[in-house]
């Protein structure tokens, strides 16, 4: 959302946040509560704007907490010890919850061309794709792409 936020102004890009919009309205575009936080704090006019889109927040479950401890011991993370080029505690979070409610997830996170053979190396797309995880994981240009909308 920040990358959209950041690169696709409403300003210059009025059409785009209006079929947004309408994505949050039809319930096709929703977020896990800690992925809004996240972006409250880094874009607060962002945030500010989803919450006039009354964006639906998926909140945390103890079935999505446990699959993330899940999630998180496949990686090899012990305690708080995530690696630095690798998924972080929200991370994991967001993909259980994608999970949970058998969602796709769109991240603007960069695809690692070679995986990294340490587990927690790994970034989300990274992360998403694993066997034992199996989210469906797209960008934001393949979520419009996917769309066919045509913005004018």
């Amino acid at each position: 959302m920040i990358y959209a936020w950041d690169n696709y102004p409403v300003r210059q890009f009025p059409g785009l946040w209006e079929w947004m919009a309408a994505q949050i309205a039809g319930k096709k575009l929703v977020m896990p509560s800690v992925a809004f936080e996240e972006v409250a704090h880094k874009a607060p006019d962002c945030g500010e704007w989803l919450e006039n889109q009354d964006l639906e927040q998926l909140e945390m479950s103890g079935v999505i907490l446990q699959d993330a401890m899940r999630i998180k011991g496949l990686l090899g993370i012990v305690g708080d010890s995530y690696h630095p080029k690798g998924v972080g505690e929200n991370d994991i979070l967001i993909i259980a919850t994608a999970r949970a409610h058998g969602v796709e997830l769109v991240t603007d996170e960069g695809r690692q061309t070679a995986v990294p053979i340490e587990p927690s190396k790994r970034k989300i797309p990274a992360v998403c794709a694993l066997q034992e995880v199996a989210v469906s994981c797209i960008n934001f240009i393949e979520f419009i792409k996917r769309s066919d909308e045509v913005f004018r």
